[in-house]
């Protein structure tokens, strides 16, 4: 496959690129099918033993494409019917099968996040086995399509940050489990990301089935406990309510349906908050 909106890098650590950084690499339909192809070709990879995913420019991701002429002509030449099965369909796919599927890719991922991770820059980030960021990451989750933010930072968190709709910063990211480790700056985070990547390809290459199966097996612990049932549940209910409701948009000035403008008010009203929680202890 040709890449448009991803780079794809292959080597002990294979990257996975987005790129489109003039939009702050919304996610359009072109970029997830690129990814889908590219985590297929890094798992057959024999000389590949571990998978880094990032994003190009200023942001990792501020979420999907649901504005861009690029995209609009792309959806058109799709001929992509609009009757409520085939979006049904077509947003199950893009976001739930696909995310499911990176989850599972046999090799261990790594999301390594600077600037925006939104809505479904998260859920790119959720789908990866850990997750690196600079201090200037911020992440702003919605409960939609792929509904893992419980999982992510627990569940009376979640209800907490979701109910507020806020920025979530990288130190409470990583305070609230979401985030394994936190750099100062990009060049730290892509220095460090890659140093252990490379130690973690090194151990997959000696040993594939010891690597493989510790990941296999954390991931049916959280599957035993719930974790694919209870996004396919909640993905029905999601979209039910999608049709029985007319989503309010905020106005472009707002941020688009993210609401990064109210999303940012709301992060900067709690500031003296993080303040003392980063100065507990």
């Amino acid at each position: 496959m040709e890449y448009r909106h991803i780079i794809y890098q292959p080597g002990k650590v294979a990257r996975i690129i987005l790129n489109r950084p003039r939009y702050y690499n919304a996610q359009s339909t072109i970029m997830r099918e690129e990814m889908d192809n590219a985590f297929a070709v890094a798992s057959k990879d024999d000389s590949v033993g571990c998978i880094v995913l990032s994003g190009n420019g200023e942001h990792f991701s501020a979420g999907h494409d649901v504005g861009t002429k690029e995209e609009a002509a792309d959806r058109e030449s799709r001929k992509i019917p609009e009757d409520k099965y085939h979006r049904y369909d077509m947003v199950r796919a893009s976001c739930m099968e696909n995310s499911l599927r990176w989850r599972n890719v046999p090799k261990p991922t790594i999301a390594m996040v600077h600037g925006y991770c939104i809505f479904g820059g998260w859920i790119f980030a959720a789908a990866m086995d850990l997750i690196f960021a600079s201090e200037d990451a911020l992440f702003l989750p919605s409960h939609t399509q792929y509904f893992t933010v419980p999982w992510d930072i627990g569940y009376r968190r979640a209800k907490e940050i979701l109910f507020e709709h806020r920025f979530v910063t990288a130190w409470e990211a990583l305070d609230y489990g979401m985030v394994n480790r936190v750099y100062p700056d990009r060049v730290a985070l892509e220095k460090e990301t890659f140093s252990y990547a490379e130690r973690v390809a090194d151990n997959w290459l000696a040993d594939p089935i010891r690597v493989r199966t510790a990941k296999f097996s954390v991931n049916h612990m959280m599957d035993q406990m719930g974790y694919s049932a209870e996004l396919e549940v909640a993905y029905q209910s999601y979209f039910i309510g999608t049709e029985v409701r007319d989503t309010p948009r905020p106005r472009d000035d707002k941020g688009g349906i993210a609401n990064v403008a109210g999303a940012t008010k709301n992060l900067e009203l709690d500031k003296p908050w993080l303040e003392r929680m980063r100065k507990r202890g």
